[in-house]
């Protein structure tokens, strides 16, 4: 009785024609009381008939609804109102009470249903009362409907679980692959705004240097151009592999890329640095990135002459320290350095910001991250 699952209107002829068909075949116990009748009466195969053709329309019916109360009204009441009639004069007009609990255990809630069950098991037995079969015909009619209508019932209220746990499965899994994806977007976004700030602001800032230099300076101009060469470059392969989720960066060379990018804007950099706090990839990726949007930012906004790095550790959290004399202060907060906030977040860790004559940016991560 499987066949009674809600499923598209357009796969029903699909469906018809590989096993749902195999259900209808039981519909042939209801000619076969008056074909091994000795003295049928006159209704009997018109009775038969017409019962037999009522249970394939409404066998059709069950398979075209949805899943809703409207399929109670559409398929179960119809089948057991059928049964309910013809029962009396064919006792095998009885398996109509087992297709309609198999559409009541495909399609209605698990307290409903059985209570279906229970009114059609006493349906069964009403009929059976009340029926004109003779008593062998009537035994293994009504007697196999009672059993079935409950084995059929439930297994179909099984299998309706089962589907509904699988398409749960299958709304839980996509869920994952979108969030994954989204996630990819904003690393691969985050990303792509720390490198091109950074990469962009260098050549800006060196591209506006080597103007000033052409006649000024002409060797010391060319030496710039060549470095705004370099840094376009590095930038092209930084966001290929950005975009493949193969780049990987450190604070160490992220310091080097530090002390080009400031001594080209007249910066002074000091640089301590605390032994090797031993950064595993990942979070030594995430300071590398943090480290380049600090140092943008100071590039670009600060207007400092001076600024001082510094990487340390107390046993229990690894600190980035970035401070410069600039007139940052407390300026409002712009993407980059919300990006860089989250990222850091994400690893247990925090990020402060402070300062009124200039900007000390502290980023502090647990050791168990690093």
């Amino acid at each position: 009785m499987s066949g009674f699952d809600g499923t598209a209107a357009g796969s029903v002829a699909e469906r018809l024609r590989t096993w749902e068909w195999i259900y209808l075949g039981y519909l042939v116990f209801l000619p076969a009381q008056p074909y091994f009748s000795p003295d049928p009466a006159w209704w009997e195969w018109p009775l038969a008939i017409v019962v037999c053709a009522a249970t394939v329309l409404l066998y059709a019916i069950a398979l075209l609804r949805s899943r809703s109360a409207w399929s109670v009204w559409a398929s179960v009441v119809p089948m057991a109102v059928l049964g309910a009639l013809a029962t009396p004069f064919n006792a095998a007009a009885s398996v109509l009470f087992i297709y309609a609990a198999a559409a009541a255990g495909n399609s209605l809630p698990w307290r409903v249903a059985r209570r279906w069950f229970a009114g059609l098991t006493v349906l069964d037995c009403v009929t059976a009362l009340l029926s004109q079969v003779p008593v062998s015909y009537r035994l293994l009619g009504f007697g196999s409907a009672l059993v079935m209508i409950w084995v059929i019932g439930l297994l179909e209220l099984r299998q309706r679980d089962r589907r509904q746990e699988l398409e749960n499965q299958r709304l839980r899994n996509d869920q994952v692959e979108l969030l994954a994806t989204l996630a990819e977007r904003e690393r691969i976004a985050r990303d792509l705004h720390d490198l091109l700030g950074h990469s962009l602001t260098a050549v800006v800032m060196r591209a506006q240097l080597t103007k000033e230099l052409v006649l000024a300076d002409p060797e010391r101009a060319r030496a710039e151009s060549e470095e705004i060469e370099r840094n376009a470059r590095e930038a092209l392969s930084a966001v290929r592999s950005t975009v493949t989720g193969w780049r990987r960066t450190s604070v160490r060379a992220e310091l080097e890329v530090a002390r080009r990018t400031l001594a080209g804007t007249g910066v002074t950099l000091q640089v301590n640095v605390d032994g090797e706090p031993g950064l595993v990839a990942t979070t030594e990726h995430e300071l590398g990135l943090a480290l380049r949007e600090a140092v943008t930012n100071v590039t670009r906004h600060a207007r400092a002459s001076s600024c001082r790095i510094g990487l340390d550790t107390d046993g229990e959290r690894v600190r980035l320290v970035i401070a410069d004399d600039g007139i940052g202060g407390d300026a409002p907060e712009g993407t980059g350095l919300t990006g860089l906030r989250e990222r850091i977040m994400k690893l247990g860790g925090s990020v402060q910001r402070s300062g009124s004559a200039g900007t000390t940016l502290v980023i502090t991560v647990p050791v168990e991250a690093a």
